[in-house]
């Protein structure tokens, strides 16, 4: 069955960094462009970075764009998520996602100041 599992979540100073695993299986991953999400209680899950298939593009939005780098390890079924210069405001649950639907159940990522 299809599964993705992140990882890597926890606390952290803000200015600090985390590393973030997705690990994929159950279906095609190397032809599946993978997306990272979060989402903070009462507000709707937010997309934040993609990568292609193999990874060709990478597309962040503003909001963590020269702090976060999303990368593929596809002889592993593994997507990653470095983030570094983190902020309070990133603290929120994070979710690996494939284009194809299938979501992780997610990893709490909290920011202190």
């Amino acid at each position: 069955q299809v599964q993705l599992v992140e990882s890597g979540g926890g606390l952290v100073h803000a200015g600090g960094a985390l590393r973030l695993s997705c690990a994929a299986s159950g279906f095609p991953f190397s032809r599946t462009l993978m997306n990272w999400y979060r989402q903070v209680p009462g507000r709707e899950r937010e997309w934040f970075a993609s990568i292609s298939r193999f990874s060709a593009n990478e597309d962040y939005a503003d909001s963590v764009l020269g702090r976060f780098t999303i990368s593929r390890d596809n002889r592993k079924n593994m997507v990653y998520l470095q983030m570094t210069d983190l902020k309070p405001a990133d603290t929120a649950v994070y979710f690996c996602n494939s284009e194809s639907g299938y979501w992780g159940q997610g990893t709490q990522v909290t920011v202190s100041f």
